[in-house]
């Protein structure tokens, strides 16, 4: 029998990764990668302790799922990540093919959204799931970090 996870189940799993990027001083985004239910990339942001720009946690979960499938595609995948892609992650995500998007919370300033990047035809995107979690978790790293 297979044990199937729901959209809130694997947002949690989004969300501890946030929370791995909070305790090492990271903006605390977190995304993992699925596929048929099961969890083949972990990733958060580590944009500081590379001292990259690109090293989103998005990126992160695409090169390392792209690793996983030994392939470019993300075809059948679904990203979950725990704030609005960025534009650059969203073009990233667009190349991937990636099946689905979930995201918790929005990014008014720098979501993909407000600059009218669009996912690739094919990409489903779900978005609001465990929102205010992730949303809280960030308001608490940026309240912290403004002291």
């Amino acid at each position: 029998m297979k044990i199937l996870f729901d959209d809130n189940y694997f947002m949690g799993q989004a969300i501890a990764e946030a929370k791995k990027a909070y305790f090492e001083g990271e903006i605390p985004v977190g995304a993992i990668v699925t596929i048929d239910q099961r969890i083949i990339a972990r990733a958060h942001n580590l944009t500081e302790k590379l001292n990259d720009v690109t090293a989103h946690a998005e990126m992160q979960a695409i090169t390392s799922a792209s690793n996983f499938l030994n392939s470019k595609y993300l075809s059948n995948c679904t990203l979950y990540v725990t704030l609005e892609p960025c534009i650059m992650c969203m073009g990233a995500l667009f190349w991937s093919k990636i099946d689905r998007i979930v995201y918790a919370a929005s990014d008014p300033k720098n979501g993909f959204r407000k600059n009218d990047t669009n996912p690739h035809p094919k990409t489903k995107i779900t978005y609001g799931v465990m929102g205010d979690e992730s949303s809280n978790l960030l308001k608490a790293f940026f309240k912290a970090r403004r002291g």
